[in-house]
């Protein structure tokens, strides 16, 4: 089980060039995700989102609040947490005059996985994200989709148990995104915990058992899909989250 309470991250931001001040990216984010479950972390570009999830990968340091992995604070069980972890940025960038497997077998040296268990995870890896077509051609060669896949192989090769990611399928083609939801699905069922941030509401009801809807770095809402969109009169989460918004107006 993963558990926020009441997380704020706090920056500084300048008016102009000469008066500063500070604001919170995110505040006051509460949330539990349990074993076996995908949670939504939807809202507009500038919610909150990516500042959260890497607060919760241990990117960010929390101004304010706490996380338990397992009823383990990050703050006291840091490496151990770590290695637990599977944290895909949105603006990840790789090696590209590497080979797929060549990159894929240095990330598994680097989790300390030995010579037979790193090829056996990098072969399942493989299959898992089809990737047999362009296991050796070199990234800096593959399609965006491709280098997708690849960028959350690298997150997985030491088979994690809790998978932060942040717009997996931002700007991809609708095979290279159903085969990216599809490993997400089959990871669930493998009792693995999930965040999921996406600005695709649809995606989210497909694949969420829990949503958190976040705006200017609050919680507007959260629960089933199906109980957001009874809370709001609504058949889909893109209208319920408008609806809670009062319109296009607040989005930023």
């Amino acid at each position: 089980m993963i558990k926020a309470d009441n997380l704020k991250k706090q920056f500084i931001r300048y008016k102009n060039k000469k008066e500063k001040e500070l604001f919170y990216a995110d505040n006051g984010i509460s949330f539990e995700a349990n074993d076996g479950e995908i949670i939504g972390i939807l809202g507009p570009n500038g919610a909150g989102k990516t500042t959260l999830l890497r607060m919760m990968a241990g990117i960010l340091t929390p101004t304010e609040g706490s996380i338990t992995y397992d009823n383990l604070n990050y703050k006291d069980n840091e490496i151990e947490i770590k290695k637990n972890i599977a944290y895909l940025s949105g603006n990840t960038k790789l090696y590209d005059t590497l080979t797929t497997y060549e990159l894929l077998k240095m990330c598994a040296e680097i989790y300390g996985l030995d010579e037979t268990k790193a090829e056996k995870r990098i072969k399942e890896v493989t299959n898992i994200l089809d990737m047999q077509s362009f296991i050796n051609n070199k990234i800096g060669n593959l399609s965006t989709g491709q280098t997708q896949r690849v960028n959350i192989a690298r997150c997985l090769i030491h088979d994690p148990k809790y998978y932060i990611l942040d717009e997996a399928t931002a700007g991809l083609d609708i095979i290279s995104s159903q085969i990216i939801l599809d490993f997400i699905k089959k990871e669930k069922q493998r009792g693995k915990t999930i965040l999921y941030s996406t600005h695709y509401m649809e995606e989210a009801e497909n694949i969420c058992d829990r949503v958190i809807m976040i705006n200017k770095g609050v919680v507007i809402n959260s629960g089933t899909p199906d109980k957001i969109k009874k809370d709001t009169g609504t058949t889909n989460l893109r209208d319920a989250f408008f609806a809670m918004i009062g319109g296009t107006t607040n989005e930023e």
